[in-house]
């Protein structure tokens, strides 16, 4: 009589496979680090902060008390919380109507520089949105532990760290004048060590997925790069990038384009190389014994099947964001493919094409590059016994 005991989880990867991704992966975080500590601006580089307000203007704080659409330009009663209560005069950009008594405004006060005895003006500036905001955010992180526990709270503390980076690093870096295509790369590298090894932890699975990413990332920077000269995108059309070099006269405002492309491939990449690589360990745990070609074409039929929905995402992720900018130019006497190439609308196209390519391009890299990570079956140990 004889038993047979077979091994059905697949083998992990070789110790030669896990010091070769080490090494790889050690030489790209020192670049990544030595990249941070080059581009970061020094004390005589980074951009001071300038005052946004007038001399002598300051932000208030108050409840609206009673709207007065009626009178002249729109004037508001408003109770302070220091316990005054003022007129201030309306904005046109906000609706009196959409304004009701108990709202929390923010005012600017302001002296009349012609007739400095008359005390402070005061003029609507915005609305307080820190409670609802607030209470959003706790919301989602109550939602992503609810569902997702301890990795859930890693990817917030993760998204937490990488909004950081960009903070603290990408934005002056450009603001600096600092070369905006290794800065884009830089903060895509710090980005993306931070968010996968955290939320998902340091192994070979992980590491496939930020391999992968990597190579997305480096066709996105490419084909954004080709992009913005071959479609002669000109930024600077743009009141907030003509600001920009006013603020920031060092900033290359095609660069901080070239930038915002690659940043914006970084979150979809990241998700679908994850994605890819948890299908090929799940698949090759089900199948232990399938070849690297069997797991590779068993994986990208999944593989395909994301992209169609995530090339859908992106889309509809462009339109929802710019459905106003959309509707005005459906009213236009042009025809639609006229419209799509408008300075506006082509920057943000090009960066949903880009950041597509890269998309469906990662997915078999990941894809074989896991196939061929992922550990084959350890053989079948037989005993006998009579």
């Amino acid at each position: 009589m004889h038993a047979h005991s077979h091994s059905d989880a697949p083998a992990a990867a070789s110790r030669t496979v896990k010091f070769v991704l080490a090494g790889v992966m050690a030489v790209l975080f020192a670049v990544t680090a030595v990249g941070v500590a080059w581009l970061w601006p020094g004390p005589g580089e980074a951009v001071e902060k300038r005052a946004w307000l007038d001399e002598g203007a300051q932000l208030v704080s108050g409840t609206l008390v009673a709207v007065y659409p009626d009178r002249e330009e729109g004037q508001l009663d408003v109770l302070l919380d220091t316990g005054e209560t003022v007129i201030a005069q309306a904005s046109s950009g906000v609706p009196s109507e959409s304004m009701r008594p108990g709202d929390s405004v923010q005012l600017i006060s302001f002296t009349d520089e012609a007739n400095p005895t008359a005390g402070s003006g005061y003029i609507f500036f915005d609305y307080h949105r820190e409670w609802p905001m607030v209470a959003l955010a706790v919301l989602f992180i109550i939602v992503v532990l609810a569902v997702a526990r301890l990795k859930g709270l890693l990817a917030v503390v993760g998204l937490a760290g990488a909004l950081t980076m960009v903070w603290v690093f990408t934005l002056p870096a450009l603001t600096a004048g600092k070369n905006p295509l290794l800065v884009a790369l830089v903060t895509a590298s710090s980005v993306l060590f931070i968010v996968i090894y955290l939320a998902h932890g340091v192994s070979v699975k992980s590491t496939t997925a930020l391999l992968g990413t990597f190579a997305g990332i480096a066709v996105v920077t490419g084909l954004a790069w080709l992009a913005i000269g071959a479609a002669k995108l000109t930024p600077l059309v743009h009141e907030e990038m003509t600001e920009l070099t006013w603020a920031a006269p060092a900033a290359d405002v095609n660069g901080v384009l070239l930038c915002g492309m690659v940043l914006a491939g970084v979150g979809v990449l990241n998700d679908v190389t994850i994605t890819q690589a948890s299908a090929v360990w799940e698949l090759r745990a089900a199948a232990p014994n399938d070849g690297r070609l069997e797991l590779f074409s068993r994986a990208m039929r999944i593989g395909r099947d994301h992209i169609a929905s995530t090339v859908y995402t992106i889309a509809f992720a462009y339109v929802g964001t710019s459905l106003s900018l959309l509707a005005v130019a459906s009213t236009l006497d042009f025809s639609l493919t006229s419209l799509l190439t408008f300075e506006d609308i082509a920057e943000e196209l090009i960066p949903t094409l880009v950041a597509s390519i890269g998309l469906v391009l990662a997915i078999p890299l990941t894809t074989g590059l896991g196939a061929w990570l992922a550990g084959r079956a350890a053989p079948a140990a037989e005993t006998s016994a009579s």
